[in-house]
């Protein structure tokens, strides 16, 4: 697979076994039987396109569900920055769709003093997502 550029280590990215649009409609799905809402599904291609630039097929959602995040919003309301959750699917240039995902787990810890109670909720959904894409 052609590397396309480097990322931090709390980023993690699925090859999904589905095409584009699939994986688009399982991940939604996946996130909904999980008790979570999409807030948000930006089609960032589609924007490129209006500004007369091209881009991969590339879409931003951005989901969480509030039982989850509101606790640790109220720990420390600097974590608002890190919610709602967000993920990108991408096509890269053999035209399988990547899933990348930044475990805020990894970062609301040490960087926002989150207690690792509050976390427990949030660490499922590297698997859900995983899950969505098999």
């Amino acid at each position: 697979m052609t590397e396309h550029g480097q990322h931090p280590p709390s980023v993690l990215t699925f090859r999904s076994a589905h095409d584009f649009d699939t994986t688009i409609s399982r991940l939604k799905a996946v996130l909904q039987r999980a008790g979570a809402v999409v807030f948000a599904d930006v089609d960032q291609r589609e924007a490129a396109m209006l500004a007369g630039l091209t881009l991969r097929r590339t879409r931003l959602l951005m989901f969480g569900n509030p039982k989850a995040g509101t606790p640790v919003m109220a720990a420390n309301p600097h974590a608002a920055l890190e919610l709602p959750l967000r993920l990108v699917v991408w096509e890269d240039d053999e035209g399988h769709a990547q899933v990348d995902y930044r475990d805020v787990t990894q970062t609301l810890g040490p960087l926002y003093a989150i207690a690792p109670d509050l976390l427990v909720p949030l660490q499922r959904v590297t698997g859900l997502l995983q899950a969505a894409v098999q």
